[in-house]
């Protein structure tokens, strides 16, 4: 089972929300946006390999995915919306796409389907594998210097820079590598033709400056959400607005959003 935060009531008629962060995040990436559906039950997760999960390992999606609904049986959650960003979404993503009940729909920031051919594929593992390496062996201020230089993050400050090298170093550094490997995008398979048949509701959102994630969701069979003024993270780079979207998403009807 996938430990969590403290469960957050809300009205018994309406779906849980339950949060998915990032790689490196943990629990409490989401509370701040989580906060203002006091109305909704919620639960903010810790992924195996992070946070109180950080002893659990995974091999693979699949994994990953019976221990969600473990969790979510021992929660008793009967219906619930997944809301992920990064590789919580790209869990998200996975799961939706093996029809669970109980699902009434998705809400993923910045994730990734997954990759279309096997020389991509090829390339990712490679790159997961150096990283996965670096962070086994050296100090993580080192590795997320470099972590937070790739391009999908160019548009951060010095400042927000610092301060995520700051946060994400509290890890440890073999259980995100193990994580890592686990659940690289060279191991995910393209979820684009199983998101088109799913029947969950979809909503796919992105900051304005992520521009790869742009491209992306014009790809997907997705109602999409531009955040203004943010990049790859934008619901840490802009929390009010992505919660203002949220509630116009978790607002409409199940039989409006199919």
């Amino acid at each position: 089972m996938i430990l969590a935060g403290e469960p957050q009531a809300g009205s018994a008629e309406q779906p849980w929300l339950v949060f998915l962060h990032g790689f490196s995040g943990d629990r409490r990436e989401w509370q701040q946006v989580g906060e203002g559906f006091d109305a909704w039950p919620r639960l903010y997760l810790d992924l195996p390999g992070h946070g109180d999960s950080a002893h659990i390992a995974v091999n693979d999606f699949p994994a990953v995915s019976a221990l969600l609904n473990t969790t979510l049986v021992s929660y008793n959650i009967l219906k619930y919306w997944l809301v992920g960003y990064s590789l919580g979404g790209r869990i998200a993503l996975y799961h939706a796409c093996q029809r669970p009940n109980g699902l009434q729909g998705l809400i993923v920031e910045g994730a990734h389907p997954g990759l279309g051919d096997e020389q991509q594929r090829a390339s990712r593992r490679a790159s997961d594998t150096r990283w996965a390496a670096r962070f086994r062996h050296e100090p993580l201020e080192a590795v997320f210097a470099d972590w937070y230089q790739q391009p999908v993050f160019a548009h951060l400050t010095d400042e927000q820079r610092q301060l995520l090298i700051a946060l994400r170093s509290r890890n440890n550094g073999a259980t995100l590598a193990a994580m890592l490997q686990a659940t690289s995008l060279a191991a995910q398979p393209d979820l684009r033709p199983a998101l088109a048949a799913c029947a969950a509701p979809f909503y796919f959102i992105y900051g304005e400056r992520d521009d790869k994630f742009r491209r992306i969701a014009s790809e997907l069979a997705a109602i999409c959400h531009e955040i203004p003024y943010a990049g790859h993270n934008a619901h840490r780079e802009n929390p009010r607005v992505v919660a203002e979207r949220m509630t116009q998403i978790l607002r409409l009807p199940i039989k409006d959003t199919l």
